[in-house]
C-alpha cells in the first residue's frame, strides 16, 4: 500500500466482502460497492448502490410481534456485465480458473482498477481489465470499461450487460429475516440502439427511481428487456494479444432530485449526452483533485496511509454535492446496509472535521436537523416535555427509527432495545451548530437555524430536570449514556440510568450557551425569538439555575458513570479474556450465558471519558466549576485510567476517543489506541461489520484527531487556539484548512515547531493564541513558531 493507492493482490472470498466496502465509490450523491461486475448478490458477494437520503418503512413479523423499520434502499444493480467464451460457461472467479487477480483502488483518482486472468484450459487464457467510476463531478454518472484481451486462442467472446431490478436488501445477515423488499413496479426498456431503461418505486415511501445504461463497443449491441432487467448484448471476435473495450455508463436519478419532472426521463437524456469514458475520466480527476486540495493531509508512513483511505471514504460519503441534498450522516456510509443507513450521533465525530474543509456540507447536515425539528418537537411532547428531543436513529423525516427489538446474533434471541433513551444525541446535535458557527464564522445560521435547535433542546435538557431536596441538586432520570452496555439498573424493572455524567455535563453545557446566545443576539432577532417560542424570564432563570446545580455522581474519587454505577459488579476480565479472547462485544457474550452486562462495572465504549473528547481540560474544568464542582488533574486522570480498566471497546469509536484522550492527559500508551482507531475498518477488528458498511464516525474520527486532537486546535471567540502534544510516533505532519472565509490555511507542525500559513486576501489577520503567547498572522504571512517542551 502506498498513500495513493490501496490494492489486493490475489482472490479470496473470505475477504470478498470487506473488500468490496473499502473498494466503495462514491460521490455524496451515490455509492456502490466495489463488487466484482460479473458476480451476483449471495454469501460472497454484494453489489449494492445507494443513493444519500433513499429509504423506505416496511413491516415485518419478528419474535411474534410485528416491527416497523426504514432503511435505506439497495437501489437497482447497474454494475451486471458477465462474460463467456462462446459455447462455455459465465466465468466468475468463483467456477473459472483464475490464474491473476489484482484490485487496486487510486485514491487520489477516486478510480477502481481491476485485472483478472481466467484460465480456459489447454494453455488458453483470458485477461479482464476493468476501471470504474462514480462520477465525482457530474454526481448522476458512473463508468465502467472493460477490456478483454485473448491469450493462447483467437474465438467470440460473449457480454451481456444488464441493468437488475431484481435486488432485495440482504446485505446484512442479522437483518435477513425482516423483509427487504423495498422495489416495486419494475420496468424496463430501450432507449437508443445502445442505450437501455429500468424504473422503479419503493413500496411505501414512493420515491421513484429511474436508470438508463450505455453501451460503447467495437461490435453491434443488441437490446432485450426482461420484466426486471434491462439487457444488452454483443459478440467481440477476439484475436491472441489484441485488446477488445466495451464502455457502459450509466445514470440515476431519483424523483427526490431538484430541477426534474421526471426521474427516468432524466436518466435517458443524460446518458443520452454524456461524453466517453476518456472525456468523462478527465472531469473525474479534475473534482477529485480540487477535494484533495480542500482536504490536504500531509502524515508520514503507515499512519498516514490509513488516515488517507479514511479521507478517501468521507469524502465519498459527504462531499460538495451533500450541500444540495436533504441528508444527514449515514453512520455506516453509502457503503453497506448496517445500521439500516441511519443517522445517529455519529455527526459529532465527522462535522468537527468538515467545518474546517467543507462548511458547506457542513452546514447543509446541520439543516437537516433543523429540517425534522418540529418532529423532535413533538417527540419531546409525547414524553410530557417542552423543547426538541431529537432521536437516537433518525433516517427519512425525523422520527425514532431506533429498533423495538434486536438480535443477538451469539445466542439467536432477539431481545427489548432501549437505545431510544440516549436523549444525549441532542446535546451532540447542539455542539455541532456550535463548533460549526466557531469554524466558520456563520453568525446567520448561528441567530437563525442554529439558534431555534439550541434554544429548544436546551429547553428539553432544563423540562428534564427534577430537583432533587436531599441532594439540592437536579437530576435527570431514566436515560441511557454513550456507553450502551447499561440500559438498566440490574435491580430495576424499568429501562433507564440517572444522571449519566455524560449527559448531565452535556446539558450544563447546552443550556450555558443557549444563554449565552440569547445574551449576545441583535435585539430584533432575540425578540422575534421570544415571542415564537415563548420565552419569558422565569424560564431563563430555571436554565441559569438547572446549568449550575445538575447532578454529577461520584464514588471512589472518580467520575461515576452514573448514580450507582459504583455499587455494580466487577467483571472477572481476565477470565473472560482467557475463555473468548475478543470480548468487544462482551454484552452478547453474557446474554448469550444467560447474564447481562448491567450489573458489571464494564463499558462498551467510552462514557464518561466522552468529556474529555469533546471538551479541553481548561473548559470541562470550567463546566465542573460552574457546577459547583472540583475536577483537577489527578481527579481526571484516576477517572480515565479507572474506565479504562473496564472498557471492552466494543465500538470503532472508542479506541478513537481513548487515543484522543491519552494524547491530551500526556500518556505514553496514547499511540496504541490511536494505532486501533486506524486500523479499525481496515482489519475488520469487530469480525465482520465492515463488509456490512465502513465506520465513518471513527474514519473521521481519525482525522480529527490530527487536526484538532494532537494540536489542540479550537476555533473559539474568532481566533484559533492551539496547545500540540504531538505524540513520538507522530512527531511531524501538516493539513490545510478553511478558517471564517480563509481558504488553504496550512499548519504544521515539525519536531518543536508550529509554521502558520495565511494565503493572501483581504481578509483580517487569524488571531492564534498558544499557552504561552498570542500572535497576528497576516494575509500572505508565514508564521513560524517555537512550541514549549
Amino acid at each position: 500500500m502506498t498513500d495513493r493507492i490501496w490494492e489486493y493482490e490475489g482472490y479470496d472470498p473470505a475477504q470478498e466482502r470487506l473488500r468490496e466496502s473499502l473498494c466503495t465509490l462514491g460521490n455524496g450523491y451515490f455509492a456502490t460497492r466495489g463488487a466484482l461486475p460479473e458476480c451476483v448478490a449471495d454469501d460472497v458477494h454484494y453489489p449494492g448502490t445507494y443513493a444519500a437520503g433513499c429509504y423506505n418503512r416496511l413491516t415485518s413479523e419478528v419474535a411474534g410481534r410485528e416491527v416497523e423499520n426504514e432503511d435505506m434502499v439497495n437501489l437497482p444493480n447497474w454494475l451486471p456485465l458477465r462474460f463467456r467464451v462462446e459455447g462455455q460457461q459465465w466465468l466468475t472467479p468463483d467456477t473459472a480458473e483464475v490464474l491473476e487477480h489484482r484490485q487496486v483502488l487510486h485514491l487520489a483518482s477516486g478510480l477502481l482498477e481491476r485485472r483478472t486472468r481466467y484460465g480456459l484450459g489447454e494453455g488458453r487464457a483470458l485477461s479482464v481489465r476493468q476501471e470504474r467510476l462514480v462520477h465525482m463531478a457530474e454526481p448522476h454518472l458512473a463508468v465502467l470499461r472493460t477490456e478483454f484481451t485473448a491469450d493462447g486462442f483467437s474465438g467470440d467472446l460473449d457480454v451481456e450487460s444488464a441493468l437488475d431490478g431484481r435486488v432485495t436488501n440482504s446485505g446484512v445477515p442479522r437483518y435477513r429475516e425482516l423483509d427487504g423488499r423495498h422495489l416495486t413496479h419494475v420496468y424496463t426498456g430501450t432507449a437508443a440502439p445502445d442505450a437501455v431503461w429500468l424504473r422503479c418505486r419503493t413500496r411505501t415511501s414512493d420515491i421513484r427511481i429511474g436508470m438508463a445504461s450505455r453501451l460503447t463497443a467495437d461490435a453491434p449491441v443488441t437490446a432485450q428487456h426482461e420484466l426486471t432487467r434491462a439487457v444488452q448484448r454483443v459478440c467481440l471476435r477476439l484475436a491472441p494479444g489484441r485488446t477488445a473495450t466495451v464502455d457502459k455508463t450509466v445514470a440515476l436519478h431519483t424523483s427526490r432530485d431538484l430541477a426534474i419532472s421526471d426521474p427516468l426521463h432524466a436518466a435517458i437524456e443524460r446518458v443520452g449526452r454524456a461524453p466517453g469514458f476518456d472525456k468523462l475520466l478527465e472531469s473525474h480527476l479534475t473534482a477529485w483533485d480540487q477535494l484533495w486540495r480542500r482536504a490536504e493531509l500531509d502524515v508520514p508512513g503507515e499512519a498516514g496511509s490509513s488516515l488517507r483511505l479514511h479521507l478517501f471514504h468521507v469524502l465519498q460519503t459527504l462531499s460538495p454535492h451533500t450541500a444540495d441534498l436533504d441528508v444527514g450522516v449515514p453512520a455506516r456510509g453509502l457503503h453497506g446496509e448496517a445500521y439500516r443507513g441511519h443517522v445517529f450521533w455519529d455527526e459529532l465525530f465527522v462535522l468537527p472535521y468538515l467545518n474546517l474543509h467543507f462548511p458547506e456540507v457542513s452546514r447543509a447536515l446541520l439543516q437537516y436537523r433543523h429540517r425534522r425539528l418540529e418532529r423532535a418537537r413533538s417527540a419531546a411532547r409525547d414524553l410530557g416535555r417542552r423543547g426538541a428531543r431529537y432521536p437516537w436513529q433518525s433516517g427519512s423525516d425525523g422520527r425514532e427509527e431506533s429498533q423495538q427489538l434486536h438480535l443477538n446474533p451469539r445466542s439467536g434471541r432477539w431481545l427489548p432495545d432501549h437505545s431510544r433513551l440516549q436523549y444525549h444525541v441532542g446535546s451532540a446535535i447542539a455542539y455541532n451548530v456550535w463548533e460549526y458557527c466557531e469554524a466558520s464564522g456563520d453568525t446567520e445560521f448561528l441567530h437563525t437555524k442554529g439558534a431555534e435547535m439550541l434554544l429548544q433542546i436546551a429547553r428539553f435538557w432544563a423540562d428534564s430536570a427534577v430537583y432533587d431536596e436531599t441532594l439540592g441538586r437536579h437530576r435527570i432520570r431514566g436515560v441511557v449514556g454513550p456507553d450502551e452496555y447499561h440500559e438498566a439498573y440490574p435491580w430495576a424493572a424499568e429501562p433507564g440510568l440517572d444522571d449519566n455524567a455524560y449527559t448531565n455535563v452535556t446539558a450544563a453545557w447546552v443550556l450555558a450557551r443557549a444563554l449565552e446566545l440569547l445574551d449576545t443576539l441583535p435585539e430584533p432577532r432575540r425578540r422575534e425569538l421570544v415571542e415564537r417560542t415563548g420565552l419569558d424570564v422565569g424560564e431563563l432563570e430555571q436554565w441559569e439555575d438547572v446549568s449550575r446545580t445538575l447532578h454529577v455522581p461520584f464514588h471512589d474519587g472518580v467520575i461515576s458513570q452514573f448514580e450507582d454505577y459504583g455499587k455494580l459488579e466487577e467483571l472477572d476480565w481476565a477470565g473472560y479474556r482467557r475463555r473468548y479472547d475478543d470480548i468487544r462485544r462482551l454484552d452478547r457474550i453474557l446474554e448469550a450465558e444467560g447474564d447481562t452486562a448491567n450489573r458489571y462495572q464494564a463499558s462498551k465504549q467510552a462514557d464518561v471519558l466522552m468529556l474529555g473528547y469533546l471538551f479541553s481540560p481548561d473548559e470541562l474544568q470550567g463546566l465542573f466549576r460552574r457546577l459547583g464542582y472540583r475536577l483537577d488533574e489527578d481527579t481526571w486522570r484516576r477517572t480515565v485510567d479507572y474506565y479504562l480498566r473496564r472498557t471492552s471497546h466494543g465500538s470503532t469509536l472508542s479506541g478513537l476517543v481513548h487515543g484522543w484522550v491519552l494524547a491530551r492527559a500526556r500518556r505514553a500508551d496514547a499511540w496504541t489506541f490511536c494505532q486501533e482507531a486506524l486500523r479499525g475498518d481496515i482489519a475488520d477488528v469487530q469480525d465482520g461489520t465492515t463488509g456490512e458498511g465502513i465506520h465513518l464516525g471513527a474514519m473521521a474520527g481519525t482525522l480529527d484527531l490530527v487536526q484538532r486532537g494532537l494540536t489542540g486546535l479550537e476555533p473559539r471567540g474568532g481566533a484559533l487556539w492551539l496547545d500540540p502534544v504531538p505524540l513520538p510516533e507522530l512527531s511531524s505532519y501538516g493539513f490545510e484548512l478553511r478558517y471564517q472565509g480563509h481558504w488553504g490555511v496550512r499548519l504544521r507542525l515539525e519536531r518543536g515547531w508550529l509554521e502558520i500559513a495565511v494565503p493572501s486576501s483581504g481578509r483580517s489577520p487569524i488571531d492564534v493564541h498558544l499557552p504561552d503567547r498570542s500572535v497576528g498572522v497576516q494575509p500572505g504571512e508565514i508564521c513560524r513558531l517555537e512550541l514549549p517542551d
